[in-house]
């Protein structure tokens, strides 16, 4: 009987961990020869019923001006709209507007963030996913966009912050390596 009780409550742990949520999507950002998985810094499912807040860190990457970032994310962020908002500066140190490209079709799994030129700095990367939920007003409507179109409500973030480096000389850079 011991044993029958024991296989069952296994049986049944087994089940449940079974049953759990997958954990919410990673975003991977590579720079400069280093690369950092991101959970996100908020997830909620596609109609925003149920959110996740984490312990809302941003991912850091050490990176040099004038260095591309590269984003991957996994087909589950691929398949709905999403987008990357860029921060950066120019050589003088003043902070540049903040750049957005936004990917609709459902295929795109990763994006370069090139900076204007090799004195440019890129400070923060931003992968937002969009929901299936649209923003509403006071009395319930649609926010609409500049197109008439629904406002979407992003679902779930990431965020990279770029701890900038001084540029090294190639001279410096060969006997780094």
């Amino acid at each position: 009987m011991r044993r029958s009780v024991v296989a069952l409550v296994a049986a049944g742990a087994a089940v449940l961990a079974g049953c759990s949520a997958p954990p919410p999507p990673e975003v991977t950002f590579y720079t400069d020869g280093e690369s950092v998985r991101a959970a996100p810094m908020n997830y909620c499912d596609a109609l925003l019923t149920h959110c996740e807040i984490t312990d809302g860190e941003p991912a850091v990457l050490d990176a040099r001006p004038g260095q591309p970032v590269q984003i991957s994310v996994p087909s589950e962020i691929a398949e709905s709209p999403w987008l990357v908002i860029v921060q950066s500066y120019d050589p003088e140190g003043n902070l540049l507007p903040m750049s957005q490209e936004v990917f609709t079709d459902g295929t795109q799994l990763a994006h370069t963030v090139i900076p204007e030129s090799a004195e440019h700095q890129v400070l923060v990367v931003e992968v937002q996913q969009l929901g299936a939920a649209y923003a509403v007003n006071e009395r319930d409507e649609p926010i609409l966009d500049e197109n008439g179109q629904p406002q979407l409500v992003v679902r779930g973030v990431w965020s990279l912050q770029i701890a900038p480096q001084e540029q090294r000389s190639p001279l410096e850079q060969q006997s780094a390596d």
